[in-house]
């Protein structure tokens, strides 16, 4: 039996390693000609994972961290898509369209809050410019079931389409009022039954813990009402309670949010119970059944993680495409600007709308490949890191071995000349045993780093 609340002295900041480095190392000396000249430099035989950005939604969750834009006007939502169709056509002067695309995503705000056609027009005009999607490409939706109906999705079956991913995060009525999110189990049982009838093969559903007013009981109640609707994947994050950047957190009254050592058995009894109803876990917060791409992924060393989480297409770089899109690839991070203004100034100017970005540096590329095995796999291999790099693993982090005494001494980790496991246990605490590795995290005093809590 794992005693949770002597686990309370590890909930402290720290990244969710999305990436490495994280988006705070992104500076604005990155600039769009840098984005330029990387474009024209890719190797044309890598392919392409691409990522749009559609930030409108009606109204606000509190929970939510996700750069959204607030409207009720459709003719917000056509302008838009007129600048999706310019910076499309600026990044084709860049980028070798005819390279096969092996990922598309739509992430928001709320993807499904355009109409049927407006979806069909944003579909057209991704084909118009590449043409060359792989026959086993991964072509994926965020959806808010309320937002949602047969028409759009006819569309985006018809743009191939393959997967869709709801969002849920609990279905307790009295979290859902708190989070001002009301999504009554039917309109979400709703939503899955006409994806399935239209054909959809793969759906996800995305569940958050630590929410105001959650307990474990009623988290069980949410589990058992997600897994009746038979979801091929699940992801079960952390909440991220960051009212410092998002101004809606600041509603919650944080008396409410359950404490670290409630949020770890929650988290406990979440792997438990999915794994006894047939799903395993997949780094840190996502589930699938064993016959799913994401095995497969791992079997062949490709399970990838970035800012959407979790994605089988690793291998590819990532076009990021509209307001505030991060794109990414072998050594670089960049991301377009965040406020709608500066977005459509840049496009006008003939200009890729480059806000800020990274160009990785040795390190980051050996630190990062390093962390995100981790968080991928729950392991290391030393060996075959030394031999990839031409370092000698102990000596190049002896400062982080020592770091990691601490969980090593209670079993969380186990360290050999070989390889490097977390224990079951030791997942639960993934952040924290990645962030020896982490270079920059060092230089940022603990109450100075502004990042949610890993517990």
């Amino acid at each position: 039996m794992i005693d949770f609340d002597t686990f309370t002295k590890y909930s402290k900041p720290g990244p969710r390693y999305t990436s490495y480095p994280t988006a705070p190392e992104f500076h604005q000396g990155f600039t769009y000609k840098d984005y330029e000249g990387i474009l024209k430099s890719q190797d044309s035989n890598r392919p392409l994972s691409l990522y749009f950005h559609l930030p409108f939604c009606r109204s606000a969750c509190y929970f939510c961290g996700c750069n959204v834009v607030f409207t009720s006007k459709d003719d917000k939502k056509e302008r838009y898509i007129g600048y999706l169709e310019k910076e499309l056509a600026l990044l084709s002067k860049f980028v070798d369209t005819n390279r096969e695309v092996l990922q598309l995503h739509f992430g928001g705000g709320t993807p499904t809050y355009f109409s049927a056609s407006q979806l069909e027009r944003i579909i057209n005009l991704i084909h118009k410019h590449f043409k060359n999607f792989s026959n086993e490409a991964e072509i994926s939706c965020e959806i808010d079931p309320r937002f949602l109906t047969k028409e759009q999705l006819d569309v985006l079956i018809a743009g191939g389409f393959n997967r869709i991913s709801y969002g849920v995060q609990d279905f307790d009525e009295k979290v859902q009022k708190e989070i001002h999110r009301i999504q009554p189990y039917e309109v979400t049982r709703r939503a899955v039954d006409m994806a399935r009838e239209a054909g959809i093969k793969s759906i996800n559903m995305d569940l958050i813990y630590g929410l105001p007013y959650q307990n474990l009981e009623t988290f069980k109640r949410t589990l058992e009402l997600a897994i009746l609707l038979n979801p091929d994947r699940l992801a079960v994050f952390n909440y991220a309670h960051v009212p410092w950047m998002k101004k809606t957190m600041r509603k919650f009254d944080e008396t409410t949010l359950p404490a670290p050592a409630q949020k770890l058995s929650i988290m406990r009894h979440t792997i438990d119970y999915l794994q006894e109803h047939g799903y395993k876990m997949i780094g840190m917060d996502h589930f699938a059944k064993p016959e799913d791409e994401l095995f497969r992924a791992i079997e062949k060393g490709e399970l990838h993680r970035n800012f959407q989480g979790y994605t089988t297409k690793g291998g590819a770089d990532l076009v990021g495409v509209g307001l505030t899109s991060i794109g990414e690839g072998e050594r670089h991070y960049v991301q377009n600007f965040k406020e709608m203004k500066d977005y459509e100034a840049a496009i006008d100017a003939g200009l890729l709308p480059v806000h800020r970005g990274l160009t990785l540096s040795d390190d980051d590329v050996l630190r990062k490949a390093v962390i995100m095995e981790m968080m991928s796999n729950f392991k290391l291999n030393i060996t075959a890191t030394q031999e990839r790099f031409g370092i000698d693993f102990f000596e190049y982090f002896k400062d982080a071995i020592v770091a990691l005494q601490e969980f090593i001494d209670v079993g969380l980790v186990s360290l050999s000349k070989e390889a490097l496991h977390v224990s079951p246990t030791g997942m639960l605490l993934i952040r924290n045993i990645c962030m020896p590795f982490d270079a920059y995290l060092g230089k940022i005093p603990e109450s100075k780093r502004r990042f949610s809590k890993t517990v």
